[in-house]
């Protein structure tokens, strides 16, 4: 899987999808920092609308931890946040470029952690949840 280690870049492969994720090299207490997710599609009858698209983090040492997601076919683009992080989180897209943005503000050491974009096809029921952050389609 890709993962987006903060502060550093990498790259990775998920099944057909092409995920690379950057984000800042240096971000200190206070600061804000941003990654991005850049999704390249090998099957041309595939679109990123087919799927949900979320942020998590592993601190070091610990489990995951969901950020939130977005749903880019939603027109409004309207994220759903952990909401544990308050104003402090931003996620937005850019359909027309396949990517979509991790905004993370006011950081304390809390926040180092690995973070990672990730998917999941859309279909099945969820509850919008910290369990299962997804809505109901």
């Amino acid at each position: 899987s890709g993962c987006a280690s903060f502060p550093s870049l990498c790259t990775g492969v998920l099944s057909e999808v092409q995920i690379v994720q950057s984000g800042s090299k240096v971000a200190k207490p206070g600061e804000t920092f941003s990654l991005t997710c850049s999704i390249t599609l090998s099957d041309s009858d595939e679109s990123i609308d087919s799927y949900y698209w979320s942020w998590i983090r592993q601190p070091p040492g610990k489990g995951l931890e969901w950020l939130g997601w977005i749903d880019p076919a939603d027109q409004k683009g309207r994220p759903y946040y952990n909401a544990k992080f308050g104003a402090r989180i931003r996620i937005t897209r850019d359909t027309s470029k396949n990517e979509f943005y991790l905004q993370l503000s006011s950081l304390t050491a809390a926040d180092t952690a690995t973070y990672y974009c990730t998917r999941e096809r859309k279909g099945a029921q969820r509850e919008n949840s910290m369990e299962h952050p997804y809505k109901n389609k």
